[in-house]
């Protein structure tokens, strides 16, 4: 093993979650009650604050082998012991194993980065973003709710492509995918996929609305 992977590699409590997907930059609030947890939380909070987070497919029980680590940035004791958290994505990882599982997760993983990009992401990123405001525009208007993005998306391509992973819902599957690819291009290429089919439907549904429902 070279000096390099011996840095790369390090132990990590694990914290399996159903249907939650954590990205990198991205928030993830937390309410820590289980005993075992609660152990783990204070164990951490006396180290460097980190511990990752894996998806747990509920239909099967099984918990997904790339996650991402969190860091503990505002936490709150509770009057019974149990914790409330706010904590921040960091890196992502790969698990090569299980050191220990009780009385809870510890694995040894590997960090994993994106790919060196082989082209200029801003246009694609670009692409991406209008699709993003298309959707919320025809969402509010279907809904006729204020819908609104934050004033300020990430400028750079792959925050901007973990923003719009992370919030796309009720899809944890397609989450983990984009949270296993090495590649902004083949992350923001599919994301533009996803956008551009719910735009379309979206688009749809207005056209519908606009037609049944005509503005006096």
């Amino acid at each position: 093993m070279t000096s390099s992977s011996r840095i790369a590699v390090r132990e990590l409590p694990l914290f399996p979650l159903p249907e939650v997907v954590l990205f990198p930059t991205r928030p993830l609030p937390l309410h820590i009650f289980e005993f075992r947890y609660r152990i783990m939380m204070n164990t951490i909070l006396d180290s460097d604050r980190r511990f990752g987070v894996l998806m747990v497919d509920p239909a099967t029980g099984t918990i997904a082998n790339v996650g991402c680590c969190a860091e503990i940035v505002q936490y709150q004791r509770l009057p019974d012991d149990r914790m409330k958290m706010l904590t921040l994505g960091q890196q992502r990882f790969r698990v090569l194993e299980y050191v220990r599982e009780k009385p809870y997760r510890v694995g040894l993983v590997e960090w994993l980065e994106d790919q060196p990009p082989s082209k200029d992401l801003r246009p694609l990123g670009a692409e991406v973003e209008q699709l993003l405001r298309d959707v919320v525009r025809l969402s509010a208007k279907l809904t006729e709710q204020n819908i609104e993005l934050p004033e300020e998306l990430p400028d750079l391509p792959t925050e901007l492509s973990y923003w719009v992973a992370s919030n796309l819902y009720g899809v944890a599957g397609e989450q983990q995918a984009l949270l296993e690819m090495q590649d902004t291009v083949a992350r923001l290429e599919r994301e533009a996929e996803i956008l551009t089919t719910t735009r379309n439907h979206l688009a749809a549904r207005s056209v519908l609305k606009d037609t049944f429902n005509p503005k006096l």
